[in-house]
């Protein structure tokens, strides 16, 4: 039996494959900047939420669950992170946007040393710290991101970090599918509310892009539950800065946002630290989970 760790494992595949669906979500939600940023949260959890009733119902799997504090909890953490990223998308160029956020793997790791009671390994710091240097690197003096904007997106990297350690706490104990569900029902319920407040109606394309990040943000909450509920979070947390590749190829590309040999260096070190981080985990931890897939 070769018992040579793997990379490529499960865990970190379906990271991977949800930063990607993530990212493809918040193009669409750059697209829509001019609608209110809970309005959008309202109408890409609306749509998320009956994608999960109907996965759930035929998989005859819980809709309510057991654990309702802990599902609601993270369904509010979920959506003040949302709300607050979508703010940053809409006022900021994208890879600043993602930039920022990005804080979220360190802040996920930090949280699941108090509330996991997982260890994060002396080098493994120092991988995240190459990491968040390249990001350092990209991210540059821009006047058109305010004190303001810069707060929101921290606030945005705290919820997400500890939606994640409420998502692997409830491994074992709830269907996957029923941990997306609650995160869904209460970005609804909360973007519901302001739309009282606050309204836009959407007009010609803006529906399509509306839709989108309702179908792309399932995708990549189904893939993030999954590696989350299969890998230590220091292990696969950081796969997450790989987004920053994509925003800066699209942000130039799609949103002219051009990037200099100091970001094209940053992103080489960001793809290091990923590399370095999820590789030296692999090593460190050969007793992989064995778990049983949940969902077809």
């Amino acid at each position: 039996m070769d018992s040579k760790p793997k990379f490529l494992t499960a865990g970190v595949r379906s990271m991977f494959l949800s930063t990607l669906a993530f990212f493809a979500a918040n193009v669409c939600v750059k697209q829509v900047a001019h609608i209110p940023a809970m309005e959008t949260v309202f109408f890409r959890c609306i749509l998320a939420t009956f994608f999960c009733i109907v996965i759930l119902k035929r998989e005859k799997a819980s809709v309510i669950g057991q654990n309702h504090m802990m599902l609601f909890l993270r369904g509010l953490f979920g959506t003040t992170a949302l709300f607050c990223f979508f703010l940053t998308i809409q006022h900021m160029p994208l890879a600043s946007a993602q930039t920022i956020q990005y804080v979220s793997p360190i802040f996920t790791a930090t949280i699941a040393i108090f509330v996991l009671k997982e260890s994060v390994l002396p080098l493994q710091w120092l991988f995240y710290a190459i990491a968040f240097g390249g990001v350092l690197l990209i991210e540059r003096f821009d006047a058109r991101i305010s004190p303001f904007y810069l707060a929101l997106g921290l606030i945005s990297a705290f919820c997400s970090g500890m939606a994640y350690n409420l998502v692997r706490s409830l491994r074992g104990k709830e269907h996957p599918l029923t941990v997306v569900l609650h995160f869904q029902l209460v970005g609804a319920v909360l973007g519901f509310i302001s739309l009282f407040f606050q309204w836009e109606m959407p007009h010609g394309w803006d529906w399509l892009y509306l839709f989108l990040i309702g179908v792309f943000s399932q995708i990549g909450q189904m893939f993030l539950t999954n590696a989350l509920q299969r890998e230590r979070i220091a292990g696969v947390a950081i796969i997450n800065y790989t987004g920053l590749i994509y925003a800066i190829t699209i942000g130039w590309f799609v949103f002219g946002e051009s990037q200099g040999m100091e970001a094209l260096f940053g992103m080489a070190l960001v793809v290091v630290g990923v590399l370095l981080s999820v590789s030296y985990s692999r090593r460190q931890d050969r007793r992989l989970e064995e778990i049983e897939a949940t969902a077809a």
